[in-house]
């Protein structure tokens, strides 16, 4: 299930502020057609703390049936420092929901001992198995790749979405040991390839709205082994990525979006501003043709 490209949607929002629920539909549909293994909704990318809870509901009725159809997982992003509600949330997860991507405990910094019994405590009640959303510079708390592999032993947590700005040596010691049946998906998009080329599996890329079928094909060729074609490919898809990524995520991304006419609007919800027009038409130039 957690191989391959997973697509962290956008929200894209209509010109009166409202959610653009077709829009969503429409993105997801693209996505998968062009080589996507599944989608996550409610990430950061989504603007997950700007949406209220009907439209955050809404979102995972709208790419549930989507992936249903499709017949790929759909993973639901769930933030939160408190394990109660966190829990909670988990168990309120509807139908059509294959896995959830819960965040490291952010703000409160507990200890390692404190991560390993948030994430026992969830994986104990929960519904779906779980992704540990692994992002340090965001969430203030490092966690070792001993913690990682501990947690990876339980049968209910699938894996990690790895996102600590670089490859670390963590990222180094976790791919070279893995827990059997615990999955690596390259969080940071510009070092998605370095990622691949030490054995993870995937990755759930932002970048990947733009040039789908070119980011699942660099996650092909490093499976292959074709480590030329895959770098060829890493290095150019690491430039869109930078461009794509200039300004806060995702602003440039909607800008493109909108640009090439999948969404209807490049709005983004305060405190997020649009980006600004020399970045978009920078991104868009750089992803017209990734990987030729």
């Amino acid at each position: 299930m957690l191989r391959g490209i997973h697509v962290p949607l956008v929200t894209p929002f209509a010109a009166t502020g409202e959610v653009a629920f077709d829009a969503i539909e429409k993105l997801a549909g693209q996505v998968l057609d062009e080589g996507a293994s599944g989608v996550v909704a409610l990430g950061t990318t989504g603007e997950v703390a700007a949406l209220t809870p009907d439209e955050r509901a809404r979102v995972i009725e709208v790419c549930a049936r989507i992936c249903g159809e499709r017949g790929v997982p759909l993973t639901v992003g769930l933030t939160g420092n408190d394990t109660r509600s966190t829990a909670e949330a988990l168990k309120a997860l509807p139908q059509g929901v294959a896995a959830a991507l819960v965040t490291v405990p952010y703000f409160l910094r507990p200890s390692e001992r404190g991560v390993v019994a948030h994430f026992e405590a969830l994986a104990e009640g929960t519904p779906v198995p779980l992704m540990i959303y692994h992002i340090p510079y965001r969430t203030g708390q490092a966690v070792s790749a001993a913690t990682l592999r501990r947690l990876g032993g339980h049968p209910m947590i699938a894996g990690v979405k790895y996102a600590t700005g670089g490859i670390d040596q963590d990222a180094v010691d976790l791919l070279g040991d893995l827990p059997e049946g615990f999955a690596v998906l390259g969080g940071d998009d510009a070092f998605i390839s370095p990622l691949l080329a030490l054995g993870a599996s995937g990755g759930i890329l932002a970048s990947a709205h733009l040039a789908t079928g070119r980011f699942a094909e660099l996650v092909d060729a490093w499976h292959a082994g074709d480590a030329a074609r895959a770098r060829e490919l890493g290095h150019r898809l690491a430039r869109v990525s930078a461009a794509l990524f200039a300004e806060p995520n995702p602003t440039v991304i909607k800008g493109v979006l909108h640009a090439r006419g999948l969404i209807p609007t490049p709005d983004v919800r305060l405190p997020l501003l649009p980006a600004s027009e020399r970045a978009v038409s920078q991104a868009d130039l750089a992803a017209v043709r990734p990987g030729r």
